[in-house]
């Protein structure tokens, strides 16, 4: 049910009291409705209630002017004069109005506990529903600190945040719901996470943001997901596109979202000769040979030269390893190591590459630290241990992309 339908439900439409007197089915109390009203009063009254009913609320807070015309009123007439044009008010979007009519009411103490809940559920709706998020926010939280307990307004409580920017709140907010399904034996609905990602996006908190990723991968896993939260990614400005374009591809083989299909997988192949890691360049053109992507129509020999030039510079890689290894040993820095660990990895020798990859991260001075821990969590995983690959990708850092990627391996690698 859409907020303005709950909304609208909640209303309802003015009733006459059976001595003749107005009141309002929701909220108007019982005791205002056995007010004193005159004649003169009670006329114009049970013409805008009529009004109001008929859906025709400005005309009905038109007819109420008639009502409050009449001199010497009493406070039960007064108070009813508000009952009716509470609800006029809520029919034309006047949250305002209902602000004023609420507010005598509850100052007349013609409103319950239950009822003043009920009338505040329906100011926060309609304030919302006008997009002024920052006052059905103050309405929304007004509610919840008076014993409100409606799981309606809970969302309005989540909508108004977003609507009026308080990011910070909705993150808490949602974060608190999550847990408490959690806590309770129940999947937290997608939407929820979903507003969590949003949020998280919004604020730039990365830690909220992994925590919706996580959640929403491990509770509603499938590649459509997947490709949704990897699609986002680059679109974030903190996150280095150019920079991680390889580590973005291969969560994308990995989770089955090469959806350029060729295009993809000669992109990959290519970024991963240019990284000095051909083996793994290799197996991305054998991967698309293997599901019929390469290989293929007009551009299949343009295919079969990339698989000969990942066999050249495999070749060629091997030709000058000894000298390479020899190099990144004597080196002040640890990248040659990482990266000679890496193409080890990927090239059959997991173990080496790992020792290769450690030993680099010790020497220090790396160009790009939080990098090499997150291919170290690729070879402890290409090794088999995948203990020791989720430690690498916990200790990941930073707001690059590395820490981001870290965890989207983390949760992936979980199906295996």
């Amino acid at each position: 049910m859409t907020l303005k339908t709950v909304v609208a439900a909640a209303v309802g439409v003015l009733a006459l009291s059976l001595n003749g007197a107005p009141g309002a089915e929701f909220g108007f109390s019982q005791a205002a409705a056995q007010d004193s009203v005159r004649k003169e009063v009670g006329t114009p009254l049970t013409e805008a209630s009529r009004l109001v009913k008929a859906g025709k609320f400005k005309d009905a807070l038109n007819k109420l002017r008639d009502a409050e015309a009449v001199g010497g009123r009493t406070a039960g007439e007064n108070n009813a004069i508000e009952g009716v044009r509470f609800s006029a008010a809520m029919g034309a979007n006047e949250p305002d109005t209902m602000v004023r009519s609420f507010e005598t009411l509850k100052g007349a103490g013609k409103l319950s506990g239950a009822q003043q809940l009920q009338y505040m559920e329906a100011i926060a709706g309609t304030y919302l529903r006008n997009r002024d998020g920052g006052k059905a926010l103050t309405w929304a939280q007004r509610y919840f600190k008076d014993g409100g307990n409606s799981s309606t307004m809970k969302q309005v409580l989540q909508n108004a945040q977003f609507a009026s920017g308080d990011m910070t709140g909705a993150i808490k907010d949602t974060l608190e719901e999550i847990s408490a399904d959690e806590r309770a034996g129940r999947a937290p609905s997608k939407d929820k996470l979903n507003l969590l990602l949003y949020a998280a996006q919004k604020k730039g908190d990365a830690n909220a943001e992994g925590i919706a990723t996580e959640k929403l991968l491990n509770y509603y896993p499938d590649p459509k997901l997947w490709a949704q939260i990897l699609g986002g990614l680059p679109q974030k400005k903190s996150f280095d596109g150019s920079r991680y374009a390889l580590d973005l591809y291969r969560l994308r083989l990995a989770t089955g979202n090469m959806s350029r299909g060729a295009e993809d997988y000669m992109e990959m192949a290519q970024l991963a000769a240019q990284a000095d890691v051909p083996e793994e360049g290799k197996q991305v053109v054998e991967k698309g040979f293997a599901a019929n992507v390469l290989g293929q129509g007009a551009e299949g020999a343009r295919h079969k030269r990339l698989a000969d030039l990942m066999v050249k510079k495999i070749a060629e890689a091997k030709a000058g390893a000894a000298a390479n290894e020899k190099a990144a040993m004597v080196s002040k820095d640890g990248d040659a190591l990482v990266t000679l660990g890496m193409a080890n990895a990927f090239g059959g020798n997991a173990k080496k590459g790992v020792e290769q990859i450690e030993a680099g991260i010790s020497k220090g001075n790396l160009k790009r630290p939080e990098d090499a821990k997150l291919h170290l969590g690729l070879a402890h995983q290409l090794a088999g241990d995948h203990a020791k690959a989720v430690a690498a990708w916990k200790s990941v850092k930073g707001t690059e992309g590395a820490a981001d990627l870290a965890r989207l391996w983390i949760v992936q690698s979980r199906k295996h």
